[in-house]
């Protein structure tokens, strides 16, 4: 790839977001707008190698994606009369503006790009379907590296997209900041698939790399950028407080052959003490807010007790487990209580963390923890600390035909052969 081509790349990854958000604010259609704004990132492609970069790439592709929709509006879609009038607004605007055009653009861009984010992650669709397009449209992400992200064919996730697309597009979502009244709801859901997508790089569901690092990054980047958007919203601080904390020990979660290493095991002078202190200001800011009490705070709370501990043995479990039973309260899920059973288990002893475990699994009920192989995981580490040797070995086997992904395999084989018998395969 030659020096012009990567410059191009680099802008684009800076500034696509920016431009599809500006784009999409004048067409108030996402699909429409990213066609224009990647017809722009060719123009460059075939413009930049002859003439060299200009001053101003984000200026120059957003011009050059304005005069893509003043082309388009006129061509073929001309006999519909507003868009007749938004392509005869869009040239005037250029023709009388010029470089005061893109300052103007500048003025407004973090409500596009906010529009863009809430409209990404409209409830109107599906799960998979919001965490495709925000990676595609606000992270930048080409198709081919979404797929291979989530281990799913390239045309699978090019459908998904799509479909996404359509969805808005029939659904007549508008491209506008949600009211008053729909805020805290469509917070949520950025909120949650923002999430998601840093818990599938922190810990991959599947496949032979323990983390996805490109998709945890991406995930606080945006977080990040909510934080700037949403100063006010406690939950978006309490959220980039939980990622800051979580990545922070990133370059101690993996050993030299990328082998998974738990947070006990882990060489805590690896952890980056600089994003523990910006996690750690989040989590304050939140708490400002009001919001200490709110899912994203109380474990960001969490994660903070143990960034806090120089050793592990140093760890506060006791207030550990006084976080989950506030979480629980008002997130009473399966795996909220199934990490509170650990903490018990750390600071009450084994028994006692056994016994909540089983009272966890027989109020959620079998079909919630089915399948799910961190429950006999779990299970089996505190039947093997209370020296149940037999039925640590059945649950570790248990745990190992459930999981996806070859790290956490190895993790649970070397386990079961610390038992003291090979594992079986899986």
């Amino acid at each position: 790839m030659s020096d012009v081509h990567k410059a191009i790349e680099a802008v684009w990854k800076i500034e696509s977001t920016r431009l599809i958000a500006a784009i999409a604010r004048v067409t108030h259609d996402v699909g429409v707008a990213e066609e224009l704004a990647q017809d722009a990132l060719v123009t460059a492609l075939e413009v930049w190698p002859e003439e060299g970069i200009p001053d101003n790439p984000g200026a120059w592709l957003m011009m050059a994606a304005k005069r893509r929709a003043i082309d388009s509006l006129r061509r073929g879609r001309m006999l519909v009369q507003k868009h007749e009038e938004l392509a005869r607004e869009l040239e005037w605007q250029q023709q009388r503006l010029g470089d005061a055009l893109v300052h103007s653009l500048d003025q407004v861009i973090d409500d596009d790009v906010l529009r863009l984010i809430f409209t990404a992650c409209h409830p109107v669709l599906a799960v998979e379907g919001r965490i495709a397009l925000t990676l595609r449209l606000i992270g930048g992400l080409t198709t081919a590296e979404i797929a291979r992200a989530f281990l799913v064919p390239e045309k699978t996730l090019g459908q998904r997209i799509s479909r996404a697309k359509k969805t808005l597009s029939e659904a007549h979502v508008p491209f506008a900041t949600p009211s008053e009244d729909e805020l805290p709801r469509r917070v949520e859901s950025v909120l949650m698939v923002v999430y998601l997508i840093f818990n599938e790089g922190y810990t991959a569901t599947s496949g032979d790399e323990w983390m996805r690092a490109a998709l945890s990054e991406e995930a606080l980047r945006l977080g990040r950028m909510l934080g700037q958007l949403l100063p006010g919203e406690s939950e978006v601080h309490a959220l980039v407080a939980l990622m800051e904390l979580q990545a922070s020990r990133n370059a101690a979660r993996r050993g030299k052959h990328g082998e998974a290493v738990l947070l006990p095991d882990q060489d805590r002078s690896l952890w980056d003490h600089a994003q523990i202190q910006r996690g750690l200001a989040a989590l304050e800011r939140a708490q400002r807010l009001d919001g200490g009490a709110s899912p994203y705070a109380l474990q960001a709370a969490i994660a903070a007790c143990h960034m806090r501990a120089r050793t592990a043995e140093e760890t506060d479990w006791d207030r550990i487990v006084l976080l989950y039973d506030a979480l629980l309260q008002i997130n009473p899920s399966p795996i909220v209580a199934l990490n509170r059973a650990v903490a018990v288990g750390m600071a009450q002893g084994p028994a006692a963390g056994l016994d909540a475990l089983d009272a966890a699994a027989t109020l959620a009920g079998d079909a919630a923890l089915a399948g799910y192989h961190l429950f006999p995981s779990v299970r089996g580490d505190l039947l093997m600390k209370m020296g149940r040797l037999a039925e640590a070995r059945e649950e570790i086997r248990r745990a190992i035909a459930m999981t996806q992904n070859l790290r956490e395999r190895e993790l649970l084989t070397n386990r079961l052969k610390q038992l003291g018998q090979g594992a079986l395969s899986a």
